[in-house]
């Protein structure tokens, strides 16, 4: 069959009434589901509770900073950044701790990513805030360190209640954000997809965090693994396809997507995770 062929059967199917796209997967003569429904998105049922809600804890929300850095700052950017989080860890008085923090080895170079976490829901987001613009020292280093900046982007998350518990991780490690912009509508889909698949990446402990957002790019999702090296993350990543089930999580979460990509990062000096 022809890739043109493949396309017109794909687009004859989608053009048929809606009651064609149900929760039960088109079965072939056999029994078995065919392969083309495992191009289509399931449908999702109405729902009278957010999805936030039914996907996570909102009383922890996490903030993803991604900084695209002028190439001749990034050492000025860096020292520029650690004085800010040691003055925000100096604040005992707010929930917020960093979690993450990371320059990009391969992807969108020249850029890092921190990674924040709040205890309290939006109401801590703002009394952070709050405190933070009425000190002059913090405020200096903020508006020092548009000077080295291209761009930048903050997202608010929620993790994913069905990911492993984060855990900050020790020694020497890379990581990898892997970075999907969704169908709107499927978020559902998505994390009941990944409840299952989340089994079968957890053998070397790989699995850091899992979020999607609340405020930004909306239908985000980013998924954080952690491996030793680049070799460690192909052997592991192979070892998943060898798992029977794997492969039709992947068949059913691929058509939710409009677009993904994926970084490897490096943790920075002052990173909490390693």
């Amino acid at each position: 069959m022809t890739f043109v062929s493949l396309r017109l059967m794909v687009k004859a199917f989608h053009q048929q009434p809606v009651r064609a796209l149900s929760t039960t997967a088109t079965l072939a003569r056999d029994g078995s589901e065919s392969w083309l429904s495992k191009l289509l998105v399931r449908k999702i049922e109405p729902t009278k509770e957010s999805h936030s809600r039914m996907l996570s804890d909102k009383e922890i929300i996490y903030e993803l900073h991604t900084h695209n850095i002028r190439p001749d700052s990034v050492g000025p950017y860096m020292d520029n950044y650690k004085k800010s989080v040691e003055i925000v860890s100096s604040k005992k008085n707010l929930t917020i701790e960093l979690i993450g923090s990371w320059s990009v080895e391969v992807g969108d170079l020249d850029q890092c990513l921190h990674l924040w976490r709040y205890t309290g829901g939006f109401e801590m987001v703002d009394q952070t805030k709050k405190v933070l613009h009425d000190d002059p020292d913090y405020v200096k280093l903020t508006q020092e360190r548009g000077t080295f900046l291209r761009s930048r982007h903050l997202q608010y998350l929620l993790a994913f209640s069905y990911w492993p518990q984060l855990a900050l991780r020790q020694d020497k490690n890379i990581y990898e954000i892997r970075s999907y912009r969704l169908k709107p509508g499927t978020m559902i889909e998505w994390g009941n997809n990944w409840a299952r698949a989340i089994n079968y990446r957890q053998n070397n402990d790989e699995a850091f965090a899992g979020f999607f957002s609340q405020i930004g790019r909306l239908y985000n999702v980013h998924h954080i693994w952690c491996y030793k090296d680049l070799l460690s993350r192909k052997e592991t990543r192979e070892s998943a396809w060898r798992s029977p089930g794997w492969d039709e999580c992947v068949a059913y979460t691929v058509p939710l997507i409009r677009e993904m990509h994926c970084r490897i990062l490096i943790p920075t000096e002052f990173s909490p995770t390693k």
